[in-house]
């Protein structure tokens, strides 16, 4: 078998993954767009419709518009995670997919590259679809708006990486209901989709910079709300760290799993 080499990552192996992963997708778009967009608008008209009865504005700014935006993130992160999470381990377990992968000439950080950044860029366009709810309850477009896709996708490429280490922790499905409710979870909680945190206590704030989710909020908040660049530099810069440290450790984790 090909050892893992994170240093080099050829273009035709990669577009290889990528192929596989179109082709599967064209199987399966339907059931998998409806999942990851439909699950989301109702969240959303849900708790516009609900909880915005009893809190109109958060911020000043209308509650369902304030929603919207932090549901593009839990979209992404919903997308991304468990795709990769239960493809990951459906591959390696069931399937055999990787090991046949591996007989070719792809490594195994051809495999999480070409993965990850196929579920990444997939769940930053699923992530427009709150947005696009959002304006029918008049969330006014605007031109920073355009760059909601590029940092889903940002997002999403972490969140997907994040998902495949979570696929390499467990053997069976059941056994990926402990990162869920132990990870995923609390990053839900804890982004400030659907609650500002600076009503939290310190602590908690403090704990939320930690979380790239919350990071992924704000840009978006911050797009259609009104950029502002040296805070959302940091947030960009702390996507693409997390995005570069999940995807490490999930490239060793996976070739432990996948290499004698």
């Amino acid at each position: 078998m090909n050892d893992v080499n994170a240093g080099r990552i050829e273009l035709p192996s990669l577009s290889a993954v990528w192929v596989r992963e179109w082709i599967v997708f064209r199987y399966f778009w339907h059931t998998r767009t409806f999942g990851a967009i439909v699950e989301p608008v109702i969240m959303l008209l849900a708790f516009g419709f609900g909880f915005g009865k009893l809190v109109s504005h958060v911020d000043g700014i209308p509650y369902i518009q304030f929603v919207g935006t932090g549901v593009v993130a839990t979209t992404v992160l919903f997308s991304a995670t468990f795709t990769a999470m239960f493809d990951g381990l459906y591959k390696r377990r069931y399937q055999r997919v990787y090991d046949a992968m591996l007989a070719a000439p792809v490594d195994v950080s051809e495999i999480v590259t070409g993965e990850t950044l196929f579920k990444g860029v997939r769940a930053g366009a699923y992530g427009t679809a709150p947005l696009l709810v959002a304006f029918c309850f008049g969330l006014p477009p605007e031109p920073a708006m355009l760059l909601v896709p590029f940092i889903g996708a940002l997002t999403g490429i972490g969140f997907a990486a994040l998902g495949m280490l979570f696929a390499t922790l467990s053997d069976t499905f059941d056994g990926l209901s402990y990162v869920i409710s132990g990870v995923i979870t609390p990053l839900f909680l804890i982004a400030g989709t659907f609650f500002p945190l600076d009503r939290m206590p310190e602590w908690l704030r403090v704990l939320a910079w930690f979380n790239p989710l919350y990071h992924c909020v704000q840009l978006v908040r911050d797009c259609a709300f009104g950029l502002h660049p040296a805070a959302d530099l940091i947030h960009i810069g702390a996507l693409v760290l997390f995005a570069v440290i999940a995807w490490w450790v999930a490239v060793r984790r996976t070739a432990v799993r996948l290499i004698d």
